[in-house]
């Protein structure tokens, strides 16, 4: 199962984390965030040690989404020592996301 980040511990979590971090930016109303988030479990999953892997809930946590520039969901960002490396907008495939995340393990 993802990670769950918030506003309270992103800076921990994420932009402090000593491995490359993929964040999942979602709501629950979202379609498209439905349909990938089996994906992102899967991932959290299969990449641990290597990647971590999270989601954010955009109505929860809007002031992330805003530092972010989130402005459609599902938005997933690839963040490596406090800094965007990589942003996906819209649903995409587990080959899709996997090869994105590849130059980072």
């Amino acid at each position: 199962m993802a990670n769950v980040f918030s506003e309270a511990n992103f800076e921990d979590e994420v932009l402090k984390s000593d491995i490359p971090v993929l964040v999942d930016f979602w709501a629950t109303w979202c379609g498209p965030c439905r349909m990938i988030a089996p994906i992102i479990d899967q991932l959290s999953t299969e990449l641990a040690g290597k990647i971590k892997v999270g989601k954010v809930d955009v109505d929860a946590n809007n002031g992330l989404a805003a530092t972010y520039g989130v402005r459609t969901i599902p938005t997933l960002l690839i963040i490596k020592n406090g800094e965007i490396m990589d942003t996906m907008v819209g649903a995409s495939s587990k080959d899709a996301i996997m090869q994105r995340l590849r130059p980072f393990m």
